[in-house]
């Protein structure tokens, strides 16, 4: 593991404990697969063997999303409607049974890392001026950024809260190692923010800590807690990082040539921020002298019409097939970690996330 970057996380000027005095929610939740357009009517029968293990999830998500403090009700009724493709308490669960025996610990494991992620894009969206969340309008264009990031912050720390309740410690080592990854991916990449020499190997480092890190962790903590051998552990933990290169190779494609009518969100904010991703990279580093030129030209430019030209000469150049390549090569490095698992409807549901993730358009 590379060296961590610390972050802190808390909250200021108050000594609010946003988990201490949470309530029951009266509301009835169904699957969030539901509402999930990454996981089509086909794809969410698949998921049935987990339906109530999601379902759970879900309850315990609602609970936690509730203040005493009602200054708090609308930003946090806001987040809870940003009900996504719930890719890693899925990933959790489905690595938990195909380990071994499901508990509850797996219920608030899978609510803890769903919690961090929806911090983490709370905070990406403040980074990145983003707009839209999940067709939506983002946290912060609503309450503003200092609102946004402390909300974020709050997730963060209600989530480090609940896996310290849990009696097996690993979580919490689990989760804190994760954390820290996050942030140093998120810093990396923003040091490297118009960096037109950034090679592939630190944008690979970048995609490990800032989405990768967090998968891994949701398939470790699946095995983990289901009392599975440590040599299962490593492979679940193996298998979740290979899916999560690949999971974020396809959406920083999509971020590129995808359309937000379809995905929800606002994109080509990467290339409005001027961060590079490997469609971009590649080009830069092994197109003809006069697309490099042209390329850098246009990153200098801010306009939608920069935008369309930019799309044609990655899709012509082979960039983009060349981005897909690798995410191919990342899936079938995973597909090869889910040979540690016994045959079962389970592993099923592993592998057909593992599909889904090049087939994606949102």
């Amino acid at each position: 593991m590379k060296r961590l970057v610390e972050r802190a996380v808390h909250l200021s000027g108050n000594n609010d404990k946003p988990h201490s005095d949470l309530h029951e929610m009266g509301h009835n939740m169904n699957a969030s697969l539901m509402y999930s357009t990454f996981f089509t009517p086909e794809r969410y029968d698949s998921m049935l063997p987990i339906r109530s293990d999601l379902e759970q999830v879900e309850r315990i998500i609602s609970r936690e999303l509730i203040s005493r403090h009602k200054e708090f009700t609308d930003i946090l009724d806001h987040v809870s409607q940003y009900k996504g493709k719930r890719l890693r308490p899925a990933l959790l669960l489905a690595t938990a049974h195909a380990s071994g025996l499901v508990n509850e610990s797996h219920w608030v494991l899978g609510a803890a890392v769903e919690l961090i992620h929806t911090a983490s894009l709370v905070h990406d969206d403040v980074l990145d001026s983003a707009h839209m969340r999940r067709h939506l309008p983002a946290v912060h264009t609503l309450w503003g950024t200092k609102s946004a990031v402390l909300l974020g912050d709050c997730l963060f720390t209600n989530a480090f809260q609940m896996t310290s309740n849990l009696e097996n410690t690993r979580a919490c080592k689990v989760i804190g190692r994760s954390a820290h990854r996050i942030c140093e991916g998120e810093l990396l990449q923003n040091f490297h923010t118009g960096d037109i020499n950034i090679s592939e190997a630190t944008y690979f480092d970048i995609i490990d800590g800032k989405t990768a890190e967090m998968i891994s962790a949701s398939c470790e903590l699946g095995a983990a807690y289901a009392g599975a051998s440590e040599a299962v552990i490593e492979s679940m933990a193996s298998f979740g990082r290979n899916l999560g290169m690949a999971f974020q190779i396809a959406d920083d494609v999509l971020d590129l040539v995808g359309h937000e009518n379809q995905t929800g969100k606002s994109l080509g904010t990467d290339f409005d921020q001027k961060k590079l991703t490997l469609p971009l990279i590649w080009l830069l580093q092994n197109g003809p002298d006069l697309e490099k030129n042209k390329i850098k030209s246009l990153l200098e430019k801010d306009s939608s019409a920069q935008r369309v030209q930019i799309k044609n000469l990655l899709s012509d150049s082979g960039a983009i097939d060349y981005a897909k390549n690798k995410a191919e090569q990342f899936i079938a490095a995973g597909k090869r970690d889910l040979q540690a698992l016994a045959p079962s409807a389970f592993r099923n549901i592993l592998h057909d996330i593992t599909d889904q993730i090049l087939n994606r358009s949102c």
